[in-house]
């Protein structure tokens, strides 16, 4: 193959540090695989035979961009109760990450700036990169907490956007409604596009969820079903905001993803009418169970939600401290992965307990050498 062939833009994208772990669990025998943020439970049966009953009937081809009308119908209609914004619309996505291409290839130009949260979900940075934007760094640690006061600093003329997650992928951090507030207010104020990552939603474990959206119309959500139903390789999101650019992320997923899969849209309308109560409540106890066992040999905050355990490291660097629970058959995600700091790494408690119980005894020997 020739060298030229490869577009100047691939040089600033890696293959991500959990694909790699992802790749290395397949070459090892029994793994502990505490590194993929893949909800460990089935698809509810409600909804399989939904998809199944959609493609049996013949709805396999190509739908309109935005969804198919009854999907995006009981989507709109949710959002508009929820959020009683007038101005509001929605679209179904090919996942929360196409749903995030598209908002920052319509909204980012090359040269504006977008601030995200250190530590942050892994494709902000190579999304933005495709983009010709510039990621602005603000730093949460140690607390994973979002300083009001380090991000009017950060804000300048070139700045176009601001991407927010809570729940948090790595953290698991949720920020409090008086932050939220804090941002959409500021976002407001200097007419910059506030971007809510909302995949997480589902999963807060200690007080009720909320959106920034919740305080501006002008925030856009970016959402998906894939964690909180465990259909993550059916590719379904949806995002919503101000009617004027979702037109444009619409009209840009017509020459890109083109639609959603069809018998995922389908079975989404029984996924409104299924409980996930009693699974938030199982990740609640795992999430438990997983700080009460490295309690007192790791250091870390007790996350209030999605399912990960951002933890720091005893000693040395976050990477090596990874390179060494692998050498005993432990897969974690070093915190390079999220963060410009090597200092931490992530477990994902989305895994049986014994896993879990596995992963803590690995982990407790490892800070006890």
């Amino acid at each position: 193959m020739h060298e030229e062939w490869i577009a100047n833009r691939m040089a600033s994208i890696e293959l991500s540090g959990i694909r790699r772990v992802f790749q290395l669990a397949r070459t090892l025998k029994d793994p502990v695989n505490l590194s993929i943020g893949q909800p460990h439970f089935d698809v509810p049966e409600p909804i399989k035979k939904a998809a199944c009953e959609a493609i049996n009937c013949g709805n396999n081809g190509y739908t309109t961009t935005q969804g198919i009308p009854v999907l995006y119908d009981r989507l709109q209609s949710e959002v508009s109760q929820r959020l009683g914004h007038a101005d509001r619309t929605v679209t179904v996505t090919s996942g929360t990450s196409g749903g995030l291409f598209l908002a920052l290839m319509t909204t980012v130009n090359p040269g504006d700036e977008v601030i995200v949260f250190d530590p942050y979900f892994v494709s902000y940075p190579h999304l933005l990169s495709l983009t010709g934007g510039k990621m602005i760094v603000v730093d949460t640690h140690p607390t994973f907490e979002i300083d009001l006061d380090r991000v009017r600093a950060a804000i300048s003329p070139k700045t176009k956007a601001i991407i927010v997650n809570s729940p948090s992928n790595p953290s698991g951090a949720v920020l409090s409604r008086e932050t939220l507030r804090g941002l959409a207010e500021l976002a407001d104020r200097h007419g910059i596009l506030l971007i809510s990552d909302e995949i997480y939603h589902a999963f807060c474990y200690d007080a009720a969820f909320c959106s920034p959206a919740e305080f501006s119309p002008n925030v856009l959500v970016i959402d998906g079903f894939g964690k909180t139903y465990g259909m993550t390789g059916w590719r379904m999101g949806f995002a919503h905001g101000p009617r004027k650019l979702i037109d444009e992320m619409i009209k840009l997923q017509q020459f890109t993803f083109v639609c959603a899969p069809s018998m995922a849209q389908h079975a989404m309308l029984t996924a409104f009418d299924v409980d996930v109560t009693a699974v938030v409540a199982d990740y609640r106890q795992k999430r438990d169970r997983l700080c009460a066992g490295l309690r007192g040999d790791y250091e870390f905050r007790v996350p209030g939600g999605a399912f990960y355990l951002y933890v720091k490291t005893p000693s040395g660097s976050g990477t090596a401290w990874v390179h060494r629970a692998i050498e005993r058959n432990l897969l974690i995600i070093p915190g390079t992965t999220f963060s410009r700091h090597d200092t931490h790494f992530r477990v994902s408690y989305a895994a049986e307990d014994t896993t879990i119980d596995r992963g803590i005894e690995i982990l407790s020997r490892l800070a006890r050498l």
